[in-house]
């Protein structure tokens, strides 16, 4: 096996800084865009400003992914922050309904070379236990990202409705920090023995897991705003509790590499879904303060033991060769969950019913991982350092 190049503790703060911008690629603007779509014209479908950049990624993760195994993961970075910063910040000055969709839509392009292009840099500068631990790092840091930039987005919209927009070229500064703190790793021979099974490198499954856990985390981001309204909490009320379980799920992704240890890959997955259906079915079910808290651990849990670990068993289980395409389509994968789970909602207006689903899917998908935790033993990874 071939070491792996060193990264300098400024390196490795960079990758989690990249690592910041993928939940803020929707939510920068989230507070201020009432305020958007009335300058812009479009208040009946505001929520496309936010959602076009998932569907941006689906669409162009697969050529970002080609694009990452022939440019090197740090240069797919560089160019990906580059086009972030400039397609985030223009939005600020477009008043052409028809371009700004377009900017939004293209930004998605370049969120999928940032997502993936930084999970390759992980891969190619960390292995076993510490590449586990970092790409847990990693879910932190993007759990963090929304926390943070969703309170400076909303302090920023008080004083302008354009002045959101200025957080996107953060990617620039990001870019600066990746340019000097990051070499460009040189060719490796690859060093995964399992690389060359076909049956070891299918990752199917687990772009089904990374889809389905966004659909599910998102459905309760999406309803439960009206749930706590008509339950009598205030806007700011409502903020803390999706705070809360964006700061459970940062816990969640520092505790999976040691319950992966223990229990194995699938059964992870499988503790992910049954924590989801738990907190739907609390949320379907008029709860009383105790019992949200319980479903905010319930729903925070599962998104941080299921995505960082996607993230991971992707590199792990991917030859070098294709590891880039394969991280561009679980980005893909990603966002196409986060894009669906507001078809939830549309199937009927009633919030019982978009609960109802949410936790039927995550038994379904408990099920499968179940067998599939039964029918092979689980993938069993390097023990942790320190």
């Amino acid at each position: 096996m071939t070491g792996k190049p060193s990264l300098t503790q400024w390196g490795t703060a960079a990758l989690l800084c990249v690592a910041t911008l993928t939940i803020m690629v929707g939510s920068a603007i989230a507070p201020a865009l009432p305020r958007i779509a009335g300058h812009v014209g479009m208040a009946e479908n505001a929520s496309w400003l936010i959602t076009l950049p998932s569907l941006g990624v689906v669409v162009f993760g697969p050529m970002g992914g080609r694009m990452i195994d022939r440019m090197g993961g740090r240069r797919a970075v560089m160019l990906g922050l580059l086009l972030y910063g400039f397609l985030g910040v223009i939005g600020a000055i477009i008043t052409s309904v028809p371009l700004l969709l377009l900017d939004r839509f293209l930004l998605g392009g370049a969120t999928a070379l940032v997502m993936a292009g930084g999970t390759v840099l992980i891969s190619e500068f960390f292995e076993g236990g510490e590449r586990l631990r970092m790409i847990a790092r990693q879910g932190m840091a993007i759990e963090l990202g929304g926390v943070v930039f969703l309170s400076a987005a909303g302090l920023m919209a008080e004083i302008s409705w354009r002045l959101p927009f200025s957080l996107y070229l953060l990617a620039w500064l990001f870019c600066i920090l990746v340019a000097v703190s990051i070499p460009d790793p040189a060719p490796a021979v690859e060093d995964d023995a399992v690389a060359q099974d076909d049956g070891v490198n299918w990752v199917g499954d687990i772009y089904f897991a990374a889809a389905l856990s966004l659909i599910l985390f998102f459905a309760g981001f999406i309803t439960l705003p009206g749930l706590l309204a008509d339950m009598g909490a205030s806007e700011a009320m409502t903020g803390y509790y999706l705070a809360f379980v964006s700061l459970v799920a940062v816990c969640a992704a520092a505790l999976m590499p040691r319950i992966q240890l223990l229990a194995g890959t699938r059964t992870v997955f499988l503790v992910a879904f049954m924590c989801y259906a738990v907190a739907h079915t609390i949320y379907l079910s008029s709860p009383s303060l105790p019992a949200l808290i319980f479903a905010g651990f319930m729903m925070g849990g599962a998104f941080g033991f299921s995505i960082p670990l996607a993230n991971h068993e992707v590199v792990e289980r991917s030859p070098r060769a294709v590891r880039g395409r394969n991280l561009a389509y679980l980005s893909s994968a990603v966002f196409l969950g986060q894009f669906l789970s507001s078809f939830l909602e549309l199937f009927s207006p009633e919030k019982a019913v978009t609960f109802g689903s949410a936790a039927g899917l995550a038994v379904i998908g408990a099920t499968i991982y179940a067998i599939l935790a039964q029918r092979a033993a689980p993938i069993r990874l390097p023990e942790l350092p320190g």
